[in-house]
């Protein structure tokens, strides 16, 4: 059987990674790319990508150019590019963005608003 996808980025090109032994409540705001591989509650925004990575258990309120979630992500996502959920995720929740891709064997229990890119 053939391992899930995820998001295979090499972390030495993605600019912050929230480890997965990190418990994290809060706001970030940021303006490149990071990758949360442990918990995180509360609120994001940039004008970068998030990653949510396998491992990943997160609940907050997303503001993003970019979204991908291989993990557990439960609140808002208004993403300005697109969203993609990949195999074995679970997302549970509002979803905004011009282009959502849902890999096979993902989970989503929420809305979705597809808008125009501007």
């Amino acid at each position: 059987m053939a391992e899930p996808k995820e998001l295979l980025e090499d972390e030495n090109k993605i600019d912050t990674v929230i480890a997965d032994d990190i418990t994290f409540k809060g706001n970030l705001k940021f303006k490149n790319s990071l990758k949360i591989k442990g918990s995180f509650e509360g609120k994001i925004e940039t004008e970068g990508q998030l990653i949510v990575g396998r491992e990943a258990k997160v609940s907050a309120d997303v503001r993003a150019s970019e979204v991908n979630v291989s993990g557990v992500f439960s609140g808002k996502i208004k993403a300005s590019k697109k969203i993609e959920l990949f195999k074995k995720s679970k997302t549970s929740g509002d979803l905004v963005t011009p282009e959502l891709n849902i890999e096979s064997g993902s989970v989503f229990n929420g809305t979705c608003i597809m808008e125009d890119k501007n």
